[in-house]
């Protein structure tokens, strides 16, 4: 048998078919549109709302290092999401923890230990060792703030340029006490 009377006798045997079971028929075309005017119904009652598009922020994988994949967990425990584009996201870049703390000090203790080839490493070794004896037999009451900052910090700078303090009060706040149990 050639196609063509294939097709046109499995036509008539469903067109007869459908025409002696006409409840079925109905049935099979009214279940579809019940459950299509079910789900317009749905929409109708719930309209969408815009969503901004998320942003999240990188987060290194294991194979980047232990520290960026460290900080990766810690700084972004809560997911937050973000209208705009991360620094992060740009191909290429693993980290963007440069300017945390934990960075710093890793960076400053390799700095210190591993490429100060300088006659004032030792000096630096022995005042990192003066602050952190400082810090353990103290309960933090004699830490000044000024013992936080670096020689030739801009914090006083700006103090008294864009905050216009008057140079005495700009000493007083370099001079205060800082509580590290309150910190």
């Amino acid at each position: 048998m050639a196609f063509w009377t294939q097709l046109g006798l499995l036509l008539w045997k469903n067109f007869t078919y459908r025409r002696r079971q006409t409840f079925q028929l109905l049935i099979e075309v009214a279940w579809p549109l019940f459950i299509f005017f079910i789900l317009i119904s749905v929409r109708l009652s719930y309209p969408p709302y815009e969503q901004h598009e998320c942003h999240f922020p990188n987060k290194a994988m294991p194979s980047a290092g232990t520290l960026p994949w460290i900080q990766g967990i810690i700084c972004n425990a809560n997911n937050p999401c973000f209208r705009y584009p991360t620094p992060g996201e740009s191909p290429g870049i693993v980290g963007n923890f440069n300017a945390s703390i934990v960075s710093r000090l890793f960076s400053d203790a390799r700095r210190l230990l591993l490429y100060s080839q300088q006659d004032t490493s030792i000096k630096d070794v022995q005042k990192v060792l003066g602050k952190l004896r400082k810090l353990g037999n103290s309960s933090g009451l004699d830490l000044k703030l000024r013992d936080f900052l670096i020689d030739n910090e801009t914090f006083s700078d700006f103090l008294h340029r864009n905050v216009s303090m008057p140079s005495s009060a700009v000493e007083e706040l370099l001079d205060a006490g800082v509580n590290l149990q309150q910190v």
